[in-house]
């Protein structure tokens, strides 16, 4: 039976990272991946440009992760989006970061970063073998027992990185947190995370491609305000997408009620003050053009009034009490329910995972089975756009190398 210090399960960002980093002399360390080729889905990150993580000081990043923040927050300062951008610019890649805060390869090309990670794990003797889906694995007194159609290895310590469950054709299938399962680990559930929403009825159809920067809205769930935020918002051809959006979507469910503000960061109450102030200065002009003029789209302020029941020749003057009081509630806090939220086959991300209780975060190694690690998206944690997932893999990947080090290397008699 084959004998290795280490085998990592999964060969994207993290697991790359983690065999990386965790050679040394005399430890024989094996990844194993399920698809034909490492970093199947790193090639597709960013749209093929690979967002590989954000600019900023990495103290930033702990609010980025919703609840699960802090307990990231020893791995992301293990290794920071300095030490990542200093990694691949000492081997030729270099970075470059966007207004918004994005740091991409300037070859925008997520190959290129797949590239070096695959080179280095072959420079630095790591085993990689594709193409052989771990099919089961135990614990056992000699060590982790990995079966796979064609071989049976042990190994002394496993990490699992064989990501979450979103963009299934990528071969992220659960396949970690199924293995995680069946060690004994909690799995929370399993769903999408940064996936555009679907809204019955949706009323904005025909304005699919319309954004908006900055948008304040709400999430109401039994009548109950359980999100208050603001971010860039797209209207599709089904309902709702964008940065702010997708950002949200990992405390979203279907049947909640999503309220956008058109009128932008303003009270309801004191727009409407503004709003009637508008109306008497301009009681000849229609009700789409003083809608216009408040900074609304053009193309929007056309069809609002017709969703207010406001017949289109209406002027300022003409605008009942009903039809203002309907208007101004479509304009501060258009309701629109949540019928879907995008599945896994589109979520760029996976909701759930691994219960980090169950996890060491100082060396993400697991609190029951020791010799057992994870890291990257099989963990239950899920970041904002804009890069911050692929650094929570890197940076679990190194912090999981790290601990596996500090047992794997032996230390000199005293």
């Amino acid at each position: 039976m084959e004998q290795y210090d280490i085998a990592v399960i999964g060969a994207g960002p993290a697991g790359l990272f983690c065999a990386i980093h965790a050679t040394g002399p005399g430890i024989r360390v094996l990844l194993m991946e399920k698809n034909p080729q490492p970093g199947i889905k790193l090639q597709l990150s960013g749209t093929g440009q690979c967002n590989i993580t954000h600019d900023g000081e990495i103290r930033t990043f702990f609010s980025r992760y919703g609840a699960h923040g802090q307990f990231l927050k020893p791995a992301l300062l293990s290794f920071t989006n300095v030490a990542l951008i200093r990694f691949f610019e000492e081997r030729r890649i270099k970075m470059e970061v966007t207004d918004g805060g994005k740091v991409f390869p300037v070859s925008r090309n997520a190959m290129d970063v797949c590239d070096v990670l695959t080179r280095e794990c072959r420079d630095r003797g790591v085993l990689l073998r594709c193409g052989e889906p771990v099919l089961q694995v135990k614990n056992t007194d000699s060590g982790f027992v990995l079966q796979t159609a064609a071989h049976t290895c042990v190994a002394k310590n496993l990490v699992i990185a064989a990501g979450g469950a979103s963009y299934p054709k990528t071969g992220s299938t659960g396949d970690g947190c199924r293995l995680a399962a069946s060690l004994g680990h909690t799995i929370q559930e399993i769903g999408p995370a940064l996936t555009p929403l679907q809204i019955k009825n949706f009323p904005f159809a025909d304005l699919a491609g319309m954004s908006f920067a900055g948008l304040p809205f709400s999430v109401w769930r039994e009548k109950r305000k359980i999100v208050d935020r603001q971010g860039d918002v797209l209207l599709t051809h089904t309902g709702l997408s964008g940065p702010g959006i997708l950002d949200r979507s990992r405390e979203i469910r279907t049947g909640d009620e999503i309220r956008l503000s058109f009128a932008g960061p303003v009270q309801r109450e004191t727009f409407a003050r503004e709003f009637m102030d508008s109306l008497s200065k301009a009681s000849k002009k229609s009700i789409k053009t003083i809608i216009s003029g408040l900074g609304v789209p053009e193309r929007l302020a056309r069809l609002l009034p017709v969703l207010a029941e406001i017949p289109a020749e209406s002027t300022g003057s003409h605008l009942t009490a009903s039809g203002r009081t309907r208007l101004i509630s479509l304009l501060t806090e258009c309701p629109l329910e949540v019928s879907a939220l995008g599945d896994l086959s589109v979520a760029m991300a996976t909701r759930g995972g691994v219960a980090l209780e169950e996890v060491n975060a100082k060396t993400m190694e697991s609190k029951l089975v020791p010799g057992l690690f994870f890291a990257g998206e099989v963990l239950d944690i899920d970041g904002d756009t804009g890069g911050f997932n692929l650094q929570a893999a890197i940076s679990t990947g190194f912090l999981a190398a790290q601990g596996i080090r500090e047992r794997t290397v032996k230390k000199p008699e005293v």
